[in-house]
């Protein structure tokens, strides 16, 4: 039998199978592995009519192992022609790698680059194929061979023209190069690199890295080395005697910074809630005597009631001519009769629990002319008005807890950008084996989290564990985005489950949505205590961790970089770099010449 001759084109070491969801990697976790490009020859050696080397069909990738890896069963070899798609990974603090689509749907195993090389295959794959950055998501290039009849096909996919795509691909393939720039409308700048090509011998645009290069953010996570996660053990509630125990001759609050201590490490006996959640969320000061008290009810009672006029005085005929407090009044109709309805407080068809609702919601958009009122504000209002048993009070209440969180509702949802970005941060440095599952299963995004940020986890829990919950966030400690830990902390208890389950995107979400009522708060919160004691006591925990947790000021504005992305891992104490210019020194590995031209060069996202 005779075999065509082959030529190893592309050859990289230092490729690893990670074959286990265990939290810390050991020798048999790592498959350590070769990675080639093979081309096979054959005799006629190009398409006369395309003027491309016909390679797909001929040329191949596989993973070997290495002479020191006994395990040669994870062995694979698959032709270029059969692949369908390639994803690359989000920038992070593990090892970059790329996950290889078949044609038949099947995923080969993720291969991680410990020692850089991903920019260097996806240039050599880049001679041989058509790698197009999908529209839809700029991780995933589709992968296209150079035919007419796949071109067609592929461009009508990709909808890059304006035009019929069987008449572009006919004159493409007569003249590539002019043909792209003549008549591609939504066309990537990869497009116009890998459309032209280059003569032999021409040097590419971008030289490939040393070998021993390492991924990007991978000498970061080399000192990024946690701790031990300590124990931690959470009081008991704070009970009205012990509250007693802190208010001075004149009815003013001492010892402050130990109380909100004590809250934090225990919550709120429910009798001493009503009193106690006026001064968690703003409404009453921690400094103020019982008179200075009783002169801000009296004045916040006023300016509510006469705010709540504003829209009472509407009459009918006024407000059809006024769309936006009626849009405004039929939503929060809508939303308030289905907002905790099985809750004893607000069950039954007139219960007055929901005419409150409904005339709270409708004076904050009084008070709040530009945000108004948005679905999941319902939700945030029913448990305050439920403890506090009182228009004003509550009202007052709720506008504390919107300070905090009315950036969720903002209709550009930039804040909720930032959050998930920053709590794919805090995961990538707590647990970058489990952010890497979670990339590799489309869910990297975090965006099954986006409910519980917005609300903060008032549907996840059981009612009187968010009262719980809610108060310990309230105190502020023990830093800013307490919330962020606690929603790691759930992740965290439900990784071996994701992982050894072997779930994909949907399942991943079918499961974080079952997951709801059936969390403990106590188990929550004791754990998100301790990933933070965990984090803050790692002597190099990056800069822009300490900022959110509190722990250093932030640093200083730059140039507006794209608010998707997720936030940049910066070294320990670092100032940041200025972007390098085009002319230095080449980027790292991340930096592709098949990104779209939007795109950041040093951003693996």
């Amino acid at each position: 039998r005779w075999f065509p001759p082959t030529q190893v084109v592309f050859e990289k070491g230092g490729v690893y199978l990670h074959t286990s969801a265990k939290k810390y990697q050991d020798r048999d976790s790592l498959i350590a592995g070769v990675i080639r490009v093979v081309e096979k020859v054959r005799a006629e050696g190009w398409l006369a009519d395309s003027g491309f080397p016909h390679f797909p069909q001929h040329s191949a990738i596989s993973l070997g192992a290495e002479p020191s890896c006994p395990q040669g069963s994870w062995a694979f070899s698959v032709s270029l022609g059969e692949l369908k798609s390639i994803r690359r990974s989000k920038p992070g603090l593990s090892w970059a790698y790329l996950v290889l689509v078949t044609q038949a749907g099947g995923s080969l195993p993720a291969l991680h680059f410990h020692r850089g090389g991903t920019r260097a295959l996806l240039r050599v794959l880049s001679r041989y194929l058509l790698l197009a950055s999908s529209p839809q998501d700029s991780r995933l290039y589709l992968v296209f061979p150079h035919d007419s009849s796949a071109l067609s096909n592929s461009f009508h996919h990709l909808q890059l023209f304006d035009q019929d795509s069987s008449n572009v691909v006919s004159r493409f393939l007569q003249d590539p190069y002019s043909t792209t720039f003549s008549s591609f409308s939504r066309v990537t700048n990869f497009f116009r690199g890998a459309l032209q090509p280059q003569p032999e011998g021409a040097a590419s645009d971008l030289p490939p890295p040393p070998d021993d290069e390492p991924e990007p953010g991978f000498e970061v996570i080399s000192c990024v080395e946690l701790g031990p996660r300590p124990t931690v053990e959470r009081g008991p509630p704070v009970t009205e005697e012990e509250w007693a125990r802190h208010v001075g001759p004149e009815g003013r609050l001492q010892q402050v910074p130990e109380l909100k201590n004590r809250i934090f490490s225990g919550g709120l006996s429910p009798s001493l809630r009503r009193e106690a959640w006026k001064f968690l969320l703003g409404y009453l000061s921690w400094e103020g005597t019982a008179e200075e008290h009783k002169a801000h009810i009296r004045k916040k009672t006023d300016e509510y009631f006469r705010m709540k006029l504003q829209w009472k005085s509407v009459s009918p005929e006024q407000e059809r001519r006024n769309s936006l407090l009626h849009g405004y009044r039929s939503l929060i109709e809508r939303d308030v009769s289905r907002t905790d309805r099985t809750n004893k407080f607000y069950e039954g068809p007139e219960n007055p629990g929901l005419g409150l609702l409904n005339d709270i919601l409708l004076t904050y958009c009084m008070y709040h002319f530009d945000l108004g009122y948005v679905q999941g504000m319902s939700d945030l209002l029913s448990p305050i008005l439920y403890v506090i048993q009182n228009e004003v009070d509550a009202f007052w209440c709720f506008c504390g807890f919107m300070e905090l969180v009315q950036g969720n509702f903002e209709e550009s949802q930039e804040t909720m950008k930032r959050q998930l970005g920053r709590l794919l941060l805090l995961l990538r440095v707590l647990d970058p084996l489990l952010c890497d599952f979670l990339d590799s299963q489309d869910s990297g995004s975090l965006c099954f989290c986006f409910r519980w940020l917005l609300i903060w986890f008032k549907r996840e829990f059981p009612f009187p564990d968010v009262l719980r919950l809610w108060e310990v966030l309230w105190t502020g400690l023990p830093g800013p985005n307490l919330h962020l830990l606690v929603a790691c902390a759930i992740l965290d208890m439900e990784r071996d489950t994701l992982m050894l389950s072997g779930f994909g995107s949907n399942e991943i979400l079918k499961h974080i949505n079952e997951l709801t009522m059936k969390l403990s708060v106590e188990d929550v919160l004791t754990r998100a205590e301790a990933l933070h004691r965990q984090l803050t006591a790692c002597p190099e925990l990056p800069h822009n961790v300490q900022e959110i947790l509190g722990l250093a000021p932030p640093a200083e504005p730059h140039s507006p970089s794209p608010t998707a992305s997720p936030l940049p891992l910066s070294p320990t104490r670092a100032p940041p770099t200025p972007p390098p210019s085009t002319d230095t020194a080449p980027q790292a590995d991340s930096s592709l010449e098949i990104l779209p031209e939007e795109e950041d060069e040093g951003a693996d996202s």
